[in-house]
């Protein structure tokens, strides 16, 4: 699942803007498979974090009430130009992906 993090922030002074689109498959565990009738193991990211020079700013516990290839937009105030924004996650299987951007 590496590599499926999108990230886009927008300075305006002390504000950044953070819009963040994660690809991930987000299965609840009762979807059932067409083809077998066999239920769709669940699979879905459990903690979603965002950080600004290793400070968490917004930290998302998920469940399985959240969508396929979650989309995430807030704001938060103290950012900079130079500073270092970390996306990551962890799913259910144990599997991780994260993000670093230097804020410009």
């Amino acid at each position: 699942m590496a590599g499926k993090i999108k990230v886009k922030v927008k300075l305006e002074g002390e504000v950044a803007r953070v819009k963040s689109l994660v690809v991930h498959p987000m299965e609840t565990g009762s979807r059932k498979d067409p083809d077998t009738g066999e239920l769709v193991p669940r699979h879905h990211i459990e903690q979603l974090t965002f950080s600004n020079n290793g400070n968490p700013v917004l930290v998302a516990n998920c469940s399985t009430a959240v969508s396929k290839n979650p989309y995430f937009n807030f704001s938060f105030l103290g950012a900079s130009p130079g500073d270092k924004f970390n996306v990551s996650w962890v799913d259910t299987r144990g599997e991780t992906d994260s993000l670093e951007i230097i804020l410009s």
